[in-house]
């Protein structure tokens, strides 16, 4: 075997490498984006004949107040000296459900909305919810604390546009109110909300129609949440399964394999340690009960930091003892791994994530595997394709 054959499979190994991560980081840092109408557009819409498919009183709002609130949410409203507000949101719509919600605090937890959605037998439907939880199953249907009055709320679809319309009843006029946006292209099943693909929060002024342009504590938590996210992403689901990559394949390039290990192992760790920060105080600004994921959390955490002490601990490679610390190193390690990327899995359905998080995670996790597959396969071929020496040599026979 030549030398050039000799470093083939760590020349290909490179080359994917390098290709793998640029994608992979970018499918990390997910973004969902959407096209928002022009000022143009809105106030077309804004004077969109509402009486012809709309009943009494949301065909006709006095004193209409319309504005654009997010992507292509539009909110109307009009809200009477009897402190009486009728709402009417209108956006896109082709499939799933679109829902307005109110919060006291700009947080999911406790807060209620209304939901429309049109089934699969073209009957239109609008609900109150009350958010109990993160998961679907704590999303009630048919509770809530939002003051409707003795009109029913509608719901209907025009010209690819859903209208929710409803009315509440305060005590006093309504003012400043952070207010809940959410939609989803999936159907909810047996009145079970499925997970939004995209949501927002807002302040709006419901005294002068405007938006609150300040970042407030429900907009710093959904950057928290996405920085939770791509922290834990990078750190346990790319630099920290690399380094191990780099240790089980490139043992030949000694020592440049001990190093590249232990750098992106570092790198790995503190971007782990990173996004276990930003969880704690998540947790403590949230006040969630998601036990499996903090507790598995705290699991890995704990095993990381035994990695790093095993470093500072690591025997020489005469000692009785090696063999026990590398047994401790190479399966504590795995289990890191396969728990970061269970907990990672966890986190993305516990936040309600989109389908964008879910994909970018899968192609992350599948091109890991499709590189230890064929790294492994290349480095069985090429132990099959080194000779055999033999331990003792034969002596001729007088």
């Amino acid at each position: 075997m030549d030398e050039n054959s000799r470093f083939e499979p760590s020349s290909r190994f490179k080359s994917g490498l390098i290709f793998v991560i640029l994608i992979c980081f970018v499918e990390s840092i997910i973004f969902v984006g959407a096209q928002d109408l022009d000022e143009g557009s809105f106030k077309e819409l804004c004077n969109t004949d509402l009486t012809s498919f709309l009943p009494l009183p949301y065909g006709s709002l006095p004193n209409m107040v319309c504005k654009p609130v997010w992507n292509s949410y539009l909110l109307r409203y009009s809200q009477s000296k009897d402190n009486v507000i009728t709402i009417v949101l209108s956006t896109i719509y082709t499939s799933g459900w679109v829902g307005m919600g109110f919060s006291n605090d700009g947080m999911m937890l406790n807060a209620s909305c209304m939901v429309g959605w049109v089934n699969n037998e073209g009957r239109a439907r609008i609900k109150q919810y009350h958010l109990k939880g993160f998961t679907p199953s704590e999303i009630k249907p048919d509770e809530g604390h939002l003051p409707l009055t003795s009109v029913p709320p509608y719901v209907v679809v025009r010209e690819a546009t859903m209208y929710l319309a409803f009315q509440l009843q305060y005590n006093k006029t309504l003012k400043m109110q952070p207010v809940l946006l959410a939609f989803s292209s999936k159907y909810p099943h047996h009145l079970r909300l499925t997970v939004h693909d995209d949501k927002t929060t807002i302040k709006f002024d419901f005294s002068s129609g405007k938006t609150d342009s300040s970042v407030d504590s429900s907009s710093s938590i959904i950057k928290n949440k996405k920085t939770h996210g791509i922290l834990a992403v990078l750190g346990w689901g790319l630099f920290l399964p690399f380094g191990a990559i780099f240790a089980r394949y490139l043992k030949h390039k000694d020592p440049l394999w001990y190093y590249l290990h232990v750098v992106i192992q570092f790198v790995g760790f503190l971007l782990a340690v990173a996004a276990v920060v930003v969880g704690f105080s998540l947790n403590h600004r949230l006040h969630a009960f998601i036990p499996a994921h903090k507790g598995i959390g705290i699991f890995i955490l704990t095993l990381a930091v035994l990695q790093v002490t095993a470093f500072f601990t690591r025997p020489s490679k005469d000692s009785k003892y090696r063999k026990y610390w590398s047994w401790f190193h190479n399966w504590f390690g795995r289990m890191s791994l396969f728990f970061g990327a269970v907990n990672i899995v966890l986190g993305i359905h516990i936040a309600g994530s989109g389908q964008d998080w879910k994909i970018g995670y899968g192609f992350l996790v599948g091109s890991i595997l499709i590189i230890c597959i064929v790294m492994e396969a290349l480095s069985r071929i090429k132990k099959s394709e080194e000779p055999e020496f033999p331990s003792s040599f034969p002596m001729n026979s007088l």
